[in-house]
């Protein structure tokens, strides 16, 4: 599938924070991305920006005609060595973009440059009543993993998390 040109992306900078602070936060009502329970502050995220150096752990924004729309994490899966070569991803689009491709581009574009990263595997960690994440992430070849059953509580709902993954 081609790149939806409508979309670019590149290495956040730290006059980014704010927006994709702003992203976040818009999801946290649906309770169906975050287990943050309430909004996050741009000073608290701070020292989450810091550990995504470009060249290890990038932090890529998505823009549309010039406005920041969305973003993607390249995150450390564990803090122990023998991990280094799996990443945890994390995509985050603004509601009005939802549902047009972005998500599908920073994901294709994200395993396409994992191995230049020096991963070769992937993950994610999604709710299991995340149907939209679920489905971006099985039609790109991510299987699902692991099964955490009832670990979250959302407003008194227990919930899952599934843990999805690809060698790449």
């Amino acid at each position: 599938m081609p790149t939806d040109s409508r979309y670019t992306h590149r290495i956040a900078n730290r006059a980014d924070l704010p927006r994709i602070i702003e992203i976040y936060n818009a999801t946290i009502p649906s309770r169906q991305v975050t287990a943050d329970l309430a909004p996050v502050s741009v000073a608290s995220r701070e020292p989450w920006f810091a550990a995504h150096p470009p060249e290890r752990h990038p932090l890529w924004v998505a823009e549309r005609d010039g406005r920041v729309v969305g973003w993607l994490s390249f995150s450390a899966f564990h803090s122990r060595s023998a991990y280094d070569g799996t990443a945890e991803l994390g995509i985050y689009v603004d509601e009005a973009e939802r549902g047009h491709g972005l998500g599908r581009q920073m994901l294709r574009d994200a395993m396409a440059q994992a191995p230049a990263l020096g991963f070769h595997t992937l993950v994610g960690l999604i709710f299991g009543h995340n149907a939209p994440s679920l489905a971006l992430f099985e039609a790109h070849g991510f299987a699902r993993w692991g099964h955490l059953p009832e670990v979250a509580i959302l407003d008194g709902v227990a919930r899952d998390l599934v843990i999805v993954g690809r060698k790449v």
